[in-house]
């Protein structure tokens, strides 16, 4: 399985590159967000690999939220490559995490090949997706996944949860106390 790929680059679209790795050119489809943030000539990617009896086809990403994004998105039923990319090319992860957290079917539904049906199973089966502020600090990440579980066994709802924890920082004990905090306006 291919998780990264690191080389230079031959050819550039907004869909795809052409990356070439010691003489081996391999075709990587990024979104259209991916695309915009290349600049230099030599590029590593987080890639997904999907093998299918016609194609092994390459999906590479620059940052882990829009990966973790699309990974979760082909998880869903009916919701394949091609409009899990549409998706990521409309929406950056940050954006994507506040439409699920709203429920917000009509955004969605500006993705081209997601419908009402498709948006509603989308965001129903997407209740829990979360964007990691920083992802590499996984102390950051672990204390906030603990805050989120301590307030969702005191009884809040996880979206109500995830407004009032969003920017917050802090250790999961100041966490929990910023959250209940602004729960409590909620």
């Amino acid at each position: 399985m291919i998780v990264g790929i690191e080389g230079t680059v031959e050819k550039q679209d907004p869909t795809f590159v052409h990356l070439n790795v010691n003489g081996l050119i391999y075709e990587v489809n990024i979104s259209v967000n991916t695309s915009n943030s290349i600049n230099e000539n030599k590029l590593k990617l987080l890639v997904t690999q999907i093998i299918r009896e016609d194609a092994n086809l390459l999906f590479g990403f620059m940052e882990v939220n829009e990966k973790k994004m699309f990974d979760t998105l082909i998880k869903i039923n009916g919701v394949g490559p091609k409009v899990a990319m549409a998706t990521c090319s409309t929406f950056v992860p940050a954006t994507f995490a506040r439409i699920v957290a709203d429920k917000d079917v009509g955004l969605l539904k500006r993705v081209p090949g997601i419908g009402p049906k498709a948006a509603s199973r989308i965001l129903v089966e997407l209740a829990d997706f979360i964007v990691d502020a920083n992802s590499d600090t996984s102390i950051l990440n672990n204390g906030m996944s603990d805050a989120i579980l301590a307030l969702e066994s005191l009884g809040f709802k996880k979206d109500q949860i995830q407004k009032a924890l969003a920017g917050a920082t802090g250790d999961t004990a100041s966490l929990v106390k910023q959250g209940l905090k602004k729960l409590q306006r909620l």
